[in-house]
């Protein structure tokens, strides 16, 4: 359902979430990934024009949280990485079949008003997740995937 961008601008935020006020470079982060630095470059970049991002040049540069990671939501991370030109959360929608831009049916036939109203909830309650969760939110439960598949099967709980 996700973009690839959208997955490895995410990853990428994760990594950052770890430790929010170290500074990281491009060429850390890529590594840890295991991407392209270029292709990371360009994600960050989009990331950091969005305001979700700082960057400082130099030796003890690179890249950290612009705010906590409580008050980035999933919705704005979609919004930085998906293309300037397409509303908000399109390519996500449109991933999951809910095409905002359908035109309404031709025949005024009930099963089409139902199925067009039945991609509207959707479409809606997408939206509203994804504005809802936040990368706090995402980081917890890495925190919590880590702690399940350490070898003391620890729970991580609050």
């Amino acid at each position: 359902m996700l973009g690839r961008s959208a997955i490895h601008a995410i990853r990428a935020l994760l990594e950052l979430a770890e430790a929010p006020q170290r500074w990281r470079s491009v060429r850390d982060l890529a590594e840890t990934q295991q991407l392209p630095e270029p292709l990371l470059e360009q994600l960050l970049l989009r990331l950091r024009r969005s305001g979700l991002l700082e960057a400082r040049r130099g030796r003890q540069g690179g890249y950290r949280l612009a705010r906590p990671a409580a008050a980035i939501p999933l919705a704005a991370i979609l919004d930085a990485v998906t293309s300037s030109s397409s509303a908000p959360l399109k390519a996500t929608a449109q991933a999951a079949g809910l095409n905002r831009d359908r035109a309404e049916p031709a025949s005024p036939d009930a099963c089409n008003r139902v199925t067009a109203a039945l991609e509207r909830r959707l479409r809606q309650a997408l939206e509203r997740e994804l504005a809802r969760c936040s990368l706090e939110d995402l980081h917890h439960d890495l925190r919590s995937a880590r702690a399940a598949l350490s070898e003391d099967g620890g729970l991580l709980l609050g």
